[in-house]
Parts: structure tokens; C-alpha cells; sequence
């Protein structure tokens, strides 16, 4: 991957920069104080990408424990490597050094509200922020996938049926893309398409009105009878009611990467566990020093994803005492399994799901920033082998999609970090408490998949099954899930 090669195309790694490298320690700041200007432009990519990492773990722990001085000096040396137009490692360390910039910030009310008022830092998507979602549709494959294996796991559902409901709680990701290709798929049905209704929950009334005017125009060239609903609110002040469930109707929901925004409802609980447990420490010399030695050595650096994640666990993995490590602490979300079990009382025949496959959701402030520094390593790394450099669509879904995320993982508390997403473990649970069955993906539409990844000619891209669920993935590293659910009794 161009992303992590080194600058002249070789992999070799000169003694000077690795000696000069081997005298820093991850604990001590006082190393850091002068930066070592005279060889840090001699740096070679791989080398620097090593030393982003070292100086962003350390400027982490610093902001974590309110080191003002040491995290300011942090700051200034990673700024003199970061670019949001250069490598990989540069372009991430950017915007993983804004992020902790601003959680400094925050600590002083009056100054962060000056430099960023509220009408700006509105939650609103704005077209920026819509078109960047639309070229991260577009050049990687992941929502896309999501979209095509719920759908059939839709139609597998529906066959026979002639009357369908398809709840949508999220805008299908602000796209109706997803229901563009369904109504083709039922367009093909041998038994013919049924009588569709389409409920979608969204907060914006733009989104909603584009939506129905496109699908309608669809349905009515398909010759498909079709009503779409729309359904003005966010997710996490739904009420069921609104969705005008009928009987009679087979019953269908989606969600794709909507169900995590509900965890932001209810964070007492987290605040008080993270109060109560100290914060792991990952500068640990004798372990993860020798292993960035043991990559620094390597005569092939790779992709900065692999450069992170040499060992099945993640050279920064958060310590596995910690709560959100383990499969059974599951932090109440009142709101959450209020609306999970209001959905089970619908009794759908098909709910499908698909989540971010990350822990962003712990307490403690390096939990989640190593969590995020790994998982968003492989998102960038997959934005190099598709998309050059100075691509202005790279760069937008670079700022205003992945950046804005950063920002509200390692930034904000409290209801304002809305991007919680948690692993389908979790998920799993959380749904099978409510009430829901799970409901295998199909060997189609693994099939079906694997010839859309096929499509983009990139042979990072992968889809795994485990235990009737699907993982995509950027070689690897699982970046998002797709379950599928029904209405199970007690």
C-alpha cells in the first residue's frame, strides 16, 4: 500500500533514524520537550508513521491525565509531521491531533463557545456533510454491502408475502439507494412485487421529501403499488406509534448504522464506572516498545492497519479488565432497550442491522482513542488504495465523515458523543434480551456479496460469515456487521 511505503520506494530502514528512535521511551514527556528537527525531515514514511503513533499515544495519555504542558508540547511535534494531504499516518495523526486539541479546549467553556459557536457545531447534516456520505458510498464498499445484504435478507423474508411494511430507521444512512434496488429486486419477483409501504424515520424534512418524490417516481415506472411515509423525528425520541404498523402487513426493519446514536441517551452509568476504575496504561516499554521494533525491522511495512495490528489483538489494545473488554458488561441504555423492545412488540418477520464493528463506547478517554486510532487506520488505508491523494472526494469523506467522527469519539461526553458504536457481541445481546431470534444470512448473499467486492477490483475487501452473521472487512480487521433478526415469543 502506497500509504505506509516509504517516500523513495524502499523498505530498508537507515541505522541513524532506528537509533535515534530506540532512545525514546513511551512514558517520560521530557524527551519530547525539543523536538529533534534535524532528523525528523530525514524521516523515511514508515519511520515517521512509528513515531505519529508514539507521539499521538503519549499526547492521549497527557490529555487524559490534565498534563497541560506536556500535551501542548505533544502538539507542536506532531504538527510538524501531520498533513491532511500527505500519507496515511499523516493524514490520520491530523485529525486525531484536532480531536485532542479540542477536548483541551472544552475544559474552558467560554473560549472553545467563542471559537466554536453552537449554530455551528449544529448535530444537523449539512450538504458537505451529505455529499461526503455519498462518496464514502461510492468509494468503498461497505454501506453499499450493508444495503445489499439486508435487502436480501428482506426479500428471503418476504417471499410469498403481498403485503409490506419496511421501516427504515435511519434514512437507510441519509441514501435511498438501498430502496431503489429493492424495488427492482421485487420488480422480480416470479409471484410479482406486493403491495410495498415504505415508513422512513429521518430528522430532516429535506431528505424525506428528495426521498419520496425519487422512490415514488421509481415505484410508478416499476408498476409497483408503493406508499412511502415519512416520518420527521430522530431516533432516539420515536415513538412506535408513529410508524403506523397495521395488521396484516408483514413487517420488516432496517437499521444501518443508526441503533448505536441511542446510547448517547443514557451515560450516567458510564460516568460513574469510569470514575471508579483507573486508566489502562498502553505505554508499556517491555511489551509494546519491543513490538513497534519488531515493525520497524520489517523488510515490508504495509498499510498503516497492519502496521497496527501485527498480532491477532492490536498492538494499543485496551487492557482486558477494563469493562467495555468484556462480552458480559453490558452498560444500561435505557433508552435503547426501551425502543428494541417496543420494536419486538411489532412482531417483524425480518429486522436487519448493521453497526460499526468497533468499542467506541468505553468510559475511559484511551480506551476509546486506541480503539478509534486502529479502526479508523483501516478506513484510511482503505481511502489510499482506492482514491489518489489530492482527490477532493477522498478529502471531503477524510474531513467531514471520518474527521467529524474522530472528533465526536475523543472530544465530546456525556449526550453529545453520539458516535458510540459497539461491537455485534454487544448487539447481540441487547437484542436477544429483547426479545429477537437471530436469523442466518443467506449462502446468496454471501454469494452476492463476494461478487460486489469482486467489483471494485481491490483485494483488500473481504466478507466472512460467524455464526450466521457477516463481517466486512478491510483484509483482516472486521469494520462493520450485518446481523439479521425476527420476533421470537418468550
Amino acid at each position: 500500500m502506497g500509504g505506509m511505503m516509504q517516500d523513495d520506494g524502499s523498505s530498508s530502514v537507515t541505522s541513524s533514524s532506528l537509533q535515534c528512535f530506540s532512545l525514546m521511551s513511551l512514558s517520560p514527556a521530557a524527551q519530547l520537550i525539543s523536538p529533534p528537527v534535524t532528523w525528523l525531515g530525514e524521516m523515511k514514511s514508515d519511520e515517521r508513521g512509528l513515531y505519529l503513533i508514539h507521539l499521538l499515544l503519549n499526547c492521549a495519555n497527557h490529555v487524559a491525565a490534565g498534563k497541560l504542558e506536556h500535551t501542548n508540547t505533544c502538539l507542536e511535534n506532531i504538527s510538524l509531521l501531520a498533513a491532511p494531504d500527505g500519507d496515511t499516518m499523516q493524514r490520520i495523526a491530523s485529525h486525531f491531533t484536532e480531536a485532542l486539541a479540542r477536548r483541551v479546549l472544552r475544559s474552558w467553556r467560554g473560549l472553545y463557545r467563542a471559537l466554536h459557536p453552537p449554530s455551528v457545531a449544529s448535530t444537523r447534516p449539512m450538504p458537505e456533510t451529505l455529499l461526503a456520505r455519498r462518496h464514502f458510498f461510492d468509494l468503498c464498499p461497505f454501506v453499499r454491502l450493508a444495503f445489499l445484504v439486508s435487502n436480501q435478507a428482506i426479500l428471503e423474508a418476504m417471499e410469498g408475502e403481498r403485503m409490506v411494511h419496511i421501516v427504515d430507521l435511519g434514512g437507510a444512512a441519509s441514501d435511498a439507494a438501498q430502496w431503489a434496488a429493492l424495488l427492482q429486486a421485487l420488480r422480480a419477483r416470479p409471484e410479482g412485487p406486493p403491495h410495498l409501504r415504505l415508513t422512513v424515520v429521518h430528522d430532516q424534512k429535506e431528505f424525506l421529501d428528495v426521498a419520496a418524490m425519487r422512490l415514488s417516481a421509481d415505484a410508478e415506472r416499476l408498476d409497483i403499488p408503493f406508499q412511502f411515509h415519512p416520518v420527521h423525528a430522530r431516533l432516539d425520541n420515536l415513538d412506535v406509534e408513529m410508524l403506523r404498523v397495521k395488521t396484516g402487513e408483514a413487517l420488516a426493519i432496517s437499521s444501518v448504522l443508526q441503533l448505536h446514536t441511542l446510547l448517547a441517551a443514557d451515560d450516567e452509568a458510564a460516568a460513574v464506572a469510569g470514575h471508579q476504575r483507573k486508566t489502562p496504561s498502553p505505554f508499556t516499554k517491555n511489551s509494546n516498545m519491543s513490538h513497534l521494533h519488531r515493525i520497524v525491522q520489517m523488510s515490508h511495512p504495509g498499510t498503516l492497519g497492519e502496521l497496527l495490528e501485527k498480532d491477532p489483538v492490536n498492538v494499543y489494545s485496551p487492557s482486558q479488565d477494563s469493562a467495555s473488554s468484556s462480552p458480559l458488561a453490558l452498560t444500561p441504555s435505557p433508552k435503547t432497550e426501551s425502543l428494541l423492545a417496543s420494536l419486538w412488540g411489532l412482531s417483524p418477520k425480518i429486522m436487519t442491522v448493521a453497526e460499526q464493528e468497533s468499542n467506541h463506547n468505553g468510559p475511559m478517554l484511551m480506551e476509546r482513542f486506541t480503539e478509534a486510532l486502529n479502526f479508523y487506520a483501516a478506513l484510511f488505508d482503505c481511502l489510499e488504495s482506492t482514491a489518489p491523494r489530492m482527490s477532493e472526494e477522498r478529502a471531503r469523506v477524510e474531513r467531514m465523515l471520518f474527521g467529524e467522527e474522530i472528533k465526536n469519539i475523543i472530544t465530546c461526553e456525556g449526550a453529545e458523543r453520539r458516535e458510540r458504536h459497539e461491537k455485534l457481541e454487544r448487539w447481540v445481546q441487547r437484542l436477544e434480551l429483547a426479545g429477537f431470534g437471530r436469523v442466518p444470512l443467506s449462502y446468496f448473499a454471501m454469494l452476492q456479496a463476494r461478487r460486489l467486492l469482486q467489483s471494485y477490483g481491490i483485494e483488500g475487501y473481504k466478507v466472512r460469515e460467524e455464526k450466521g452473521c457477516f463481517f466486512i472487512c478491510w483484509h483482516d480487521r472486521p469494520l462493520f456487521s450485518v446481523s439479521a433478526w425476527k420476533f421470537k415469543r418468550f
